[in-house]
């Protein structure tokens, strides 16, 4: 009797200890992870150590192919030069459906083909595969989002239209939250309907001008932190909202020039709300914006 209490109090014990699997995992610090370790990178360019950083990162969190950074295809890429283990088929599998959304940018870097191909997976198979991806995209999103983005840019957003056109697509985004939530590119991808360009970016800049933007800006932060919605949407868009009521900038997006020039507790400042939201600093972000631009212009 006395060892059947000792094993039922265990097995309580076990149900109701809270796993690292059941606790909700914040992409914000995913995302100050990813900056840390391509910083360190850059610094002492240790290869070896970056791909035990990245490998320790996706253990806890799900892959991601941050803005810019594309650091699960850089963690496979460093691993496959020193022949070190990545995951192999299954994980070349992952990483298709991350820059699936891109691809027809993506398909056009013959090197993408020959990683694959050296794991046995054919340029049709990689096709195909991608095609399997974009039929189990959201149709009723898609529809919807089509609409709204061809919306968002009506006429060139000059006269009052504007306003009736952000709050339709204002309405649209709050009932979308409500029933289907965040339309992430994994939701609804990056083309719509006869190849409406649908970067989600441009349309969350505009809700920073509606009634609804207290809303977004609380409902977003949410999403920024479940990995749904990119860290560079959110801040534009309040960036945007301080911008219109000639506050000071939070993140350093949107910057009245006739204002004095930034202090170093200007700096500081910036640099902190950041970090807070999963962004890099300012010096990161020139970094990384430079070498992004000579990446693209080779």
């Amino acid at each position: 009797m006395k060892y059947r209490k000792i094993i039922l109090l265990l097995l309580f014990t076990i149900l109701n200890f809270p796993s690292c699997k059941s606790k909700k995992l914040n992409y914000i610090n995913y995302y100050n992870k990813v900056y840390a370790i391509d910083s360190t990178h850059r610094v002492d360019k240790d290869t070896l150590a970056t791909i035990r950083n990245y490998k320790r990162l996706f253990r806890k969190y799900p892959p991601m192919q941050n803005e810019r950074m594309e650091e699960y295809e850089t963690y496979i890429r460093y691993a496959d030069q020193l022949h070190k283990n990545f995951g192999g088929k299954r994980s070349l599998d992952k990483l298709l459906d991350q820059v699936a959304p891109n691809w027809k940018y993506k398909r056009q870097e013959p090197e993408f083909f020959k990683l694959y191909k050296k794991y046995g997976i054919d340029s049709i198979t990689v096709e195909r595969k991608i095609l399997q991806w974009k039929q189990k995209l959201n149709s009723v999103l898609i529809d919807s989002f089509s609409i709204a983005f061809k919306r968002n840019q009506y006429n060139d957003r000059i006269g009052p239209i504007v306003e009736i056109n952000d709050r339709k697509n204002a309405e649209l985004l709050i009932w979308v939250f409500k029933n289907y939530g965040f339309p992430s590119r994994q939701k609804i991808g990056l083309y719509g309907n006869n190849e409406q360009f649908m970067f989600m970016g441009a349309l969350l800049n505009h809700m920073a001008g509606t009634v609804h933007y207290e809303y977004f800006k609380t409902k977003l932060l949410e999403y920024v932190k479940s990995g749904e919605c990119l860290p560079r949407d959110y801040i534009e868009m309040v960036d945007k909202y301080q911008y219109i009521h000639y506050y000071d900038t939070v993140y350093h997006i949107f910057v009245h020039y006739n204002r004095p020039d930034f202090n170093a507790s200007d700096s500081s400042r910036i640099d902190r709300n950041r970090k807070a939201i999963g962004f890099p600093t300012l010096k990161q972000s020139l970094k990384i914006t430079k070498d992004f631009q000579k990446k693209n212009n080779r």
